[in-house]
């Protein structure tokens, strides 16, 4: 038998754009970054999605494609100290490279790296020194300092579909050596694709170790024999940390599902991993408008406050003010009404386009303007009883549409009572 340590996730690792699966909109025959390569005018960028789609690769294809040297840090374990030690060496080296040969700096994770660690690459980067690409399952909004945010493109990565998943299987079952020795039938997939998340590294190790767990030459994978070994090597395959998804899952749904007993295990579950606690602590900012919404607009308020105060008081007394903002949002009512409303109101959007704004809504600061009657029918709302002037706000084309629909509970009942006395027939409220 063939002995190889590597993991097949990596021993299956694209070493071209033309082995890269998914991401079509970056790196397909007209990709923007296919055409930036092909340029080989690299900017400083930050890959933006979630695990196991293909940041870490993209990277290492970029460097390859350009033919530049290549550093990688990650962030979980790097410090200052490691920044500063590759940005010297690639300043050793700055004469020797043109602009479009300069080193690739790769820092994965790099929403954990703190102000001071950003900061310390934030000077390699303005002057040229170096080709910064970060790799973020994260908003590169709330985690990567304005200064380098602006000196840097940020690309997204999409979750890869069933198709993607499953196209990545079948090349491991056609191209990996110690796969090849077994003869695998994949009978059923659901239950691999499940347990990865669309996760493409994981989901290649949970194969793995299910094809190399089964004695026999012949494997065929059902959803029963994934479930069965999945259980039993949990630790196996999960040790990268990968389980913090889960995790997190598990958490928003038990508050979701109003169980404050459930919410605070799964709170307690990150906190002793090791999570850092403004992640959990954002998580909660967007569950208070996703899933409480109006039915308890504190809920927002709370949220907000426990953002602000974990920043300021850190670990360990932070679990403390996240316990009591978990415990409260989960025996809070619930609404998604304004999680759909904006889903609806987006769908609209994309499927009517650029509705002309009605006359009477239109700015007026010029001469002109005025006298082509933009705001001459508009009705200032306060001049009017109950501070209401039945008007319209809607385009023409979709007038009357029901976008916001309150939620069947005590709050937006009375939000419900008052628009409807307000609007009578016209949304149907």
């Amino acid at each position: 038998m063939i002995q190889n340590n590597e993991p097949l996730a990596e021993r299956m690792r694209p070493k071209t754009l033309d082995d890269y699966i998914s991401q079509k909109h970056l790196i397909g025959e007209k990709g923007v970054l296919t055409q930036v390569i092909n340029s080989e005018r690299i900017p400083s960028l930050i890959l933006w999605g979630p695990p196991g789609t293909g940041k870490t690769t993209l990277a290492y294809i970029i460097s390859e494609n350009t033919k530049r040297p290549f550093y990688s840090l990650s962030a979980i374990n790097a410090g200052v100290k490691d920044v500063r030690e590759v940005i010297s060496k690639a300043k050793e080296h700055h004469g020797l490279f043109s602009v479009q040969k300069r080193p690739i700096l790769f820092i994965d994770e790099i929403h954990r790296f703190s102000k001071s660690q950003q900061d310390a690459l934030l000077g390699a980067v303005e002057k040229g020194l170096v080709t910064l690409i970060g790799a973020t399952t994260e908003n590169p909004s709330f985690e990567v300092i304005p200064a380098l945010q602006s000196r840097c493109q940020v690309y997204i990565l999409n979750s890869l579909d069933k198709e993607d998943l499953v196209q990545l299987l079948k090349n491991a079952m056609a191209k990996d050596k110690l796969m090849a020795e077994k003869d695998i039938e994949l009978k059923e997939v659901d239950a691999l694709l499940r347990f990865s998340s669309g996760d493409a590294r994981k989901l290649l190790n949970i194969f793995e170790l299910i094809c190399l767990s089964e004695p026999d030459k012949k494997v065929v994978i059902t959803n029963d024999l994934v479930q069965t070994k999945v259980q039993q090597n949990t630790v196996r395959y999960d040790k990268t940390g990968e389980q913090h998804y889960d995790i997190i899952s598990a958490f928003i749904k038990s508050i979701r599902g109003s169980d404050p007993n459930a919410a605070v295990y799964w709170l307690a579950r990150m906190i002793e991993g090791g999570e850092d606690v403004k992640f959990i602590a954002r998580r909660l900012l967007i569950l208070a408008a996703e899933d409480i919404g109006n039915a308890n607009p504190t809920a927002m308020v709370i949220a907000n406050n426990t953002f602000q105060a974990v920043k300021v008081i850190g670990y360990p007394e932070s679990r403390i003010i996240l316990a009591q903002c978990v415990t409260y949002m989960a025996s809070s009512p619930k609404s998604n009404a304004a999680y759909m409303a904006i889903n609806n109101a987006q769908r609209l959007v994309k499927q009517t386009g650029d509705l002309s704004v009605p006359l009477g809504l239109r700015n007026a600061p010029t001469k002109l303007m005025k006298q082509l009657d933009y705001g001459k029918e508009y009705k200032y709302s306060h001049d009017y009883p109950g501070n209401f002037a039945a008007q319209e706000f809607l385009p023409e084309e979709i007038k009357g549409t029901k976008l916001y629909d309150p939620g069947n509970n005590q709050r937006e009942q009375g939000l419900r009572n008052f628009l409807k006395s307000n609007w009578k027939d016209k949304y149907g409220y």
